[in-house]
């Protein structure tokens, strides 16, 4: 599986890629999409994730992932957006997802040198990274992204978990993420504080972990006005 890379507004194209998730949820294939907008200013935006973001079996596939669903969303506020994901199922900063990609790998992927924004999102998956080895991977990450788009702002959201009771590997994970985000100058936002998905079990699937297509636009509503927070106001 590749990552995928898409650029999104108004209207979706198919295209297949066989995408791998995130933990153990079954392969799925998924529908990338991609959209331009005519007539209109657009803000180039780069997003890195794991299977939160290229959606699973359970939910999240295509036209019904979260970007997909943000970047409508935007549209509305006439806001224009033209994005490129790279998301690879089980991936993190220190953990190599299903393709044998590290956060910083699919950085490359996704980034351009006239993004406006970056966005990184997660990841759960980097649970039993030592914490100087993740601290560091997070921070070549984020350099890369500066180096490769000197003007893009970047936007870190950190690790969400399901239930109240989130485990010290994760809080961790998310200390980490918080303090290189501080240090690159990132807005850094924590769903864990936010309280993502608390007492909502229905966003969340049998397996206890990936998202629905409920979940997924649950995550588009609270993650638009995110992005579009940071992008340039245009008059």
């Amino acid at each position: 599986m590749h990552a995928i890379g898409s650029r999104f507004a108004t209207f979706v194209v198919a295209v297949s890629l066989l995408v791998g998730l995130v933990m153990n949820a079954p392969a799925a294939r998924i529908t990338p999409y991609q959209a331009l907008t005519a007539g209109a200013s657009v803000s180039r935006v780069a997003i890195v994730g794991d299977s939160y973001t290229n959606g699973t079996a359970i939910g999240g596939q295509g036209a019904n992932a979260w970007p997909a669903l943000a970047w409508k969303s935007l549209a509305r506020r006439g806001v224009q957006v033209a994005a490129d994901v790279a998301a690879e199922g089980r991936a993190g900063y220190g953990v190599r997802g299903d393709q044998g990609n590290l956060f910083g790998d699919l950085t490359p992927r996704a980034v351009k040198p006239d993004d406006a924004l970056v966005v990184f999102y997660g990841s759960r998956n980097d649970q039993g990274v030592d914490p100087n080895v993740l601290s560091g991977q997070v921070f070549n990450a984020f350099a890369h992204a500066h180096g490769i788009a000197p003007n893009a702002r970047l936007l870190v959201i950190g690790p969400p978990w399901p239930t109240a009771d989130v485990p010290t590997a994760i809080l961790q994970i998310r200390d980490i993420l918080a303090f290189q985000a501080s240090l690159a100058g990132a807005t850094f936002i924590d769903p864990i504080a936010a309280g993502w998905f608390f007492d909502r079990p229905d966003l969340i699937g049998r397996d206890g972990v990936h998202p629905t297509d409920a979940g997924h636009a649950y995550m588009a509503d609270k993650i638009a006005p995110l992005i579009g927070d940071q992008l340039p106001r245009r008059v």
